[in-house]
């Protein structure tokens, strides 16, 4: 299964998250803030980033534009998981180069759904 880093400063949504992947056979890393998820994609290369807007440091739509445009991290899909779920601000996240974006409370359906078609699995 994948390498899932989750980008969120909420220790309550991070164990939302990390209990549905987990029982799916993801294995999880986790960063707090922005920077520090730059820092662990960067080290870590996982499959994919589940990336907050909401964040201290550097917001979500920031470390995702830094992300994409990384050549060492280019490759890395980055879905945006926000309380933020205006048209606007799904559109701001693609434009900054997230392949998908999920409202919170996220569905585990779609949240797999999304993962299943930007991993292998």
């Amino acid at each position: 299964m994948a390498l899932i880093l989750i980008a969120d400063d909420s220790p309550t949504e991070v164990y939302v998250l990390r209990q549905m992947l987990e029982k799916h056979g993801h294995e999880v890393i986790v960063a707090d803030n922005g920077e520090q998820a730059i820092e662990v994609a960067l080290s870590a290369q996982p499959d994919l980033i589940l990336m907050d807007v909401v964040m201290p440091e550097l917001n979500g739509f920031q470390a995702t534009r830094r992300l994409t445009r990384d050549p060492e991290t280019t490759h890395i899909p980055i879905i945006i998981v926000s309380s933020k779920n205006q048209e606007t601000d799904k559109l701001w996240g693609l434009r900054q180069g997230a392949r998908g974006y999920l409202g919170k409370p996220v569905a585990e359906s779609e949240l797999l759904s999304q993962i299943n078609d930007l991993t292998d699995g």
